[in-house]
């Protein structure tokens, strides 16, 4: 969107005259073609002169598509892009766009002629001098034109913009090629965020838990060759104390691994899980409208837990505040810190966020201007 698609948002009385107007400027479009055909044909068709009748050919229609252009965005809303054009393209564009204009022209003729004979009609029945039978008739022959005609309008509406679209803005096969390349770099993403966070878990495992396991057993080797029973129950005592420890730490990663309480108690207590274990006071505000798909969730969960770590490792704040709304068929995650900000949204943490929420076709914004505070939002399409 914006400059790279279009985007109608216009209202119906706005869409009626910019219909309108687009009758008039096919009917100025054939005036162009049938004046510059005739002064232009002959030069056309001498192999030597046709490149010039073309760029005299080609002059005129910039013009016309230029007030195409703004007819579709002062009365349709619609953005295109600000990219070159052929001349080739233009010129079809133009031809395509006097037909319709012509033929819009016409159906909106029969509308209104319709609508003509309908005040004739009831002029007639006010006056007695239609019957019933008559009557009847006429209204189910007219329901059924009107039905037509507005059918046509609204086709041929539909059919301007497409051409409209394909001339001054990505063309469908653009955007699928645009789609798949999009989907292509969120792939490759994913594997990447998928294969740093296999090595983050061995760096846990190997640097936390298995130093920890081997100081267990070590203590325990002294408490067996010990040779005095205080001794020995001194080293049990503290082996009992590392092994707690152990299974703290072992928690701990399997939790940033994947939250089992996502699955047995939803995302709320999942998250009340990463308020108790943060050493900051967080305050979280919840206004969910029903059930989220599991993958959604799953990504929420990440963002909110992701984003406090790295508030708790880096910012120096003293509150987080997290809100997790829904609205309509977009769940909006927002985690904010009153720390020092100056985040990097190019770090390694960030970056494996927003290839967790482009995994599901979603957005990540981050605000983090020097100073403070740092604003880290995720949009997450729920459907």
């Amino acid at each position: 969107m914006g400059d790279e698609e279009t985007h109608s948002s216009s209202t119906l009385p706005r869409r009626i005259i910019g219909v309108l107007l687009g009758c008039c400027t096919g009917a100025v479009g054939l005036l162009y073609f049938a004046t510059a055909g005739t002064a232009l044909g002959p030069l056309l068709l001498w192999p030597r002169t046709r490149r010039y009748a073309l760029l005299a050919l080609s002059a005129g229609a910039r013009c016309l598509a230029a007030w195409e252009r703004r007819r579709r965005s002062v009365w349709f809303g619609d953005h295109f892009p600000a990219r070159p054009v052929s001349d080739q393209r233009l010129l079809r564009y133009l031809a395509i766009r006097t037909y319709t204009g012509l033929l819009t022209s016409i159906v909106a003729g029969l509308l209104a002629f319709g609508i003509v004979l309908a005040v004739l009609l009831t002029v007639g029945i006010v006056r007695g001098t239609i019957g019933w039978q008559e009557l009847l008739s006429q209204v189910v022959l007219g329901g059924v034109l009107l039905f037509l005609d507005v059918q046509g309008l609204f086709s041929l509406a539909a059919l301007d913009a497409r051409i409209a679209r394909e001339c001054f803005g990505p063309s469908e096969r653009e955007l699928l090629q645009r789609r798949i390349d999009e989907l292509a770099t969120s792939r490759a993403a994913v594997l990447q965020a998928v294969d740093a966070e296999r090595r983050r878990i061995e760096r846990d495992l190997h640097d936390g838990v298995q130093q920890r396991l081997v100081a267990l057993a070590m203590l325990l080797g002294r408490a067996r060759r010990s040779r005095t029973p205080e001794r020995a129950d001194a080293l049990l005592q503290q082996a009992h104390k590392e092994s707690q420890d152990v299974l703290i730490e072992l928690r701990e990663v399997a939790w940033r691994v994947y939250p089992t309480a996502l699955d047995n108690l939803g995302l709320r207590e999942a998250l009340g899980g990463v308020s108790e274990r943060c050493s900051i006071p967080i305050r979280m505000d919840f206004g969910l409208a029903g059930p989220l798909p599991q993958s959604v969730e799953t990504a929420a969960y990440f963002v909110v837990s992701e984003a406090v770590t790295n508030v708790t490792k880096h910012a120096s704040a003293t509150e987080v505040f997290v809100s997790v709304q829904q609205y309509g068929s977009v769940l909006v995650v927002r985690v904010e810190d009153n720390g020092a900000g100056g985040a990097d949204p190019a770090g390694s943490g960030l970056t494996g966020l927003r290839s967790r929420v482009g995994a599901l076709d979603g957005r990540l914004h981050v605000h983090s201007p020097p100073g403070g505070p740092t604003t880290i939002s995720a949009e997450l399409p729920c459907v």
